[in-house]
């Protein structure tokens, strides 16, 4: 009965009952093959997701993640259009994706504006900043070099580096949230600021670092979604901060911060990367993928508002009775 009240055991249960449930009409979707296929599909919404919950970890939200990932990816694409090697595209997209998430940061913590203000703003700059980078013209195909596309796509026992880099990324991740100061930090900052700061934490300045590390990885994301699909446009992974949003709250990451492992991130991450892989082999429109992910968003803050009344009333109880002991002597 214990497992069953881990969020991640009840995730992993919910992803095999699923693939059960899909495998019995179509075999060929749990195949080694198909599989690698969607981890490799899955491996975006996992990075956002990771940078996503630190964020959240911090009381905060990143709503701007997914407009981060296409300009990245727009100057990715225009890099290598002016023949720069690839090593210095990945930095250059990497220092420019936290540099965005800084400047999230940076109004949080020195502004005071709430996090959700500021990034449905800059996530309109960004979008903004592609089109005048670009006057709405589109990065094809036959605009970029053949090892710019080939690098995510290369095959490394059995995985594209796409998945590999998802991987790593999960590894250090884990890593960081269990071993380090700093993801130690995240959770202190999101779980009782007060009391964090009592302990040396500057909470703002944790609520930035998270934003920091959520664009970075956004930045490198959005270099291996253009180099995997070969093209790069303003609205590149338009609405997929929906997806992330709902990949870290099916994985357990209390919108009210300091709780969520990662885990339970990936694996929510996992659960709609197969859902949607999945529509368009049962023959559901995708056009229902947002709707699927909204409502997994609602399912889940309700499981976790759930989970969480019981134990207060257990401590009233216990409160409440000790009160009577104490009146009866």
């Amino acid at each position: 009965m214990s497992l069953l009240k881990s969020r991640e055991a009840i995730l992993a249960l919910a992803i095999l009952a699923l693939l059960g449930l899909i495998a019995s009409r179509f075999p060929s979707f749990v195949s080694p093959r198909s599989l690698a296929r969607v981890l490799t599909d899955t491996s975006p919404l996992i990075l956002l997701a990771l940078g996503q919950m630190a964020v959240i970890l911090t009381k905060c939200i990143d709503l701007s993640v997914a407009a981060n990932l296409a300009l990245c990816g727009m100057v990715a694409a225009l890099l290598n259009g002016a023949g720069v090697p690839l090593p210095l595209i990945l930095l250059a997209v990497i220092a420019l994706g936290a540099a965005l998430g800084a400047f999230n940061g940076v109004l949080v913590w020195k502004l005071g504006i709430p996090s959700i203000v500021v990034t449905l703003g800059t996530m309109t700059i960004y979008r903004g900043t592609i089109f005048l980078l670009t006057g709405g013209a589109w990065v094809n195909a036959h605009q970029m070099s053949a090892a710019f596309k080939a690098f995510p796509r290369t095959v490394i026992a059995g995985l594209p580096v796409m998945a590999w880099i998802a991987v790593a990324v999960t590894a250090g991740f884990a890593l960081l949230m269990t071993r380090t100061p700093l993801g130690r930090a995240f959770y202190a900052a999101g779980g009782n600021p007060h009391a964090a700061v009592y302990t040396g934490i500057s909470v703002g300045r944790t609520q930035f670092l998270a934003f920091v590390l959520a664009g970075a990885l956004a930045g490198l994301t959005g270099y291996l979604w253009v180099a995997r699909y070969a093209v790069a446009y303003v609205d590149i992974a338009g609405g997929f901060e929906l997806d992330v949003v709902a990949a870290c709250v099916i994985g357990g990451i209390a919108i009210a911060g300091g709780a969520g492992t990662v885990a339970g991130c990936v694996m929510g991450a996992l659960f709609l990367g197969i859902i949607k892989n999945a529509l368009p082999v049962v023959g559901i429109s995708p056009f229902w993928q947002m709707a699927i992910s909204g409502s997994a968003i609602l399912i889940a803050i309700a499981f976790n508002a759930a989970s969480r009344r019981e134990p207060g009333r257990i401590i009233l109880k216990k409160a409440e009775a000790r009160q009577l002991q104490e009146a009866g002597q």
